[in-house]
């Protein structure tokens, strides 16, 4: 859902219309440009252009933000590879790394029109149980098509160092949850040491997404048999896949979690008909081949590794370098991210954790 840009946010129109016009993506400098902002999503910022009758996006990253995870040119690499060869990626139109533009690195990119399942999105709508379970399906047969696509034949075999992935991944958060905290958590202190200790030797890597949720797909329309698109690729890499698939089940709340893991990660995935976190490993398992192991370590990771991007963000704001009141109460989340994600180790499952 696009609105009125945020203050501080802001756009040079004028500058940016010139470039549009540079790189032929309009075609008069004298035609109005009227620009709106996403709501969604707490990490980079996206744009809504509109002009020349048509409509285009902007990703750019948020003020104060370390680089890390918010590359554009890289996460343009990754949308122009994936043109090359997988259907479910917006067309990239332009990147520019010319600060003087708009005041930091941004790519234009298609618009993408079909129904995202956002919680506000969902809520709206009377999905009933029959739809969930299609969507749910159809959420994972894209996920395994994404895992299992070939990145050398599109140009992305250089995207990431598979070899060590795991390793890497645990340090890297690890610090940068350090970086960026600004209260005591001992959970935190735990999980970081349990993932040192837990991390698996052994694994398979591919092409992965790292923030594969149902508010980052589109849908075409409400038959849910269609996915047109995945959104958000600035985490893609070379990886193990069950690290993403670890994140995805972060994300996937059930009807019957904990009151507090209901209220604070409202997803429509604890609607009815949608598939519980174990039954979705034993879908993934089954369509991929895979062998689904140390899935504690999985689930865990993928909850401190969104409890990291949340502390970030909170981070930031706590510093003055974003205005957005929806980021205020975020050192909540990372708390309660922390706290499941210890409670399922000490439960040494992914489910019934309270």
């Amino acid at each position: 859902m696009s609105q009125i840009v945020r203050k501080g946010e802001e756009l040079n129109e004028v500058s940016l219309k010139s470039f549009l016009l540079e790189n032929q993506l309009i075609s008069s400098f004298n035609n109005e440009l009227l620009v709106e902002q996403y709501s969604n999503g707490f990490s980079n910022l996206t744009y809504l252009l509109k002009i020349d009758n048509k409509e285009l996006v902007l990703r750019r990253p948020p003020k104060g933000a370390i680089k890390y995870g918010h590359d554009m040119g890289r996460e343009y690499k990754v949308l122009t590879g994936l043109n090359k060869g997988f259907k479910k990626a917006p067309t990239a139109h332009v990147f520019s790394n010319d600060n003087s533009i708009i005041g930091a690195p941004f790519y234009i990119m298609e618009k993408i029109e079909g129904i995202i399942l956002s919680r506000k999105e969902a809520s709206s709508r009377n999905i009933s149980s029959e739809e969930y379970s299609k969507i749910a399906q159809n959420w994972l047969n894209t996920f395994v098509e994404l895992h299992e696509l070939d990145f050398n034949t599109i140009g992305l075999s250089d995207l990431g160092k598979p070899q060590g992935y795991v390793e890497r991944q645990v340090r890297n958060w690890s610090k940068q949850y350090l970086n960026a905290a600004t209260e005591e958590i001992p959970e935190s202190e735990k999980i970081m040491k349990w993932l040192e200790k837990n991390q698996p030797k052994k694994y398979t890597y591919s092409l992965i997404h790292n923030d594969y949720k149902y508010d980052n797909i589109v849908f075409k329309d409400n038959s849910w048999n269609n996915i047109k698109a995945i959104l958000d690729w600035e985490m893609c890499t070379l990886g193990d896949p069950l690290m993403d698939l670890g994140t995805s089940l972060a994300y996937w709340t059930m009807s019957t979690d904990h009151k507090m893991i209901i209220e604070g990660m409202n997803y429509p995935t604890a609607e009815l008909g949608n598939p519980g976190r174990m039954e979705l490993v034993d879908m993934y398992g089954d369509k991929s081949g895979r062998s689904m192991e140390n899935l504690v370590f999985y689930y865990v990771y993928g909850l401190f590794k969104i409890a990291v991007i949340v502390q970030q963000i909170y981070y930031r704001y706590k510093k003055g370098l974003t205005s957005d009141k929806k980021f205020k109460d975020l050192n909540k989340m990372t708390r309660l991210l922390c706290t499941i994600g210890w409670q399922s180790i000490q439960k040494n499952r992914l489910e019934n954790l309270f």
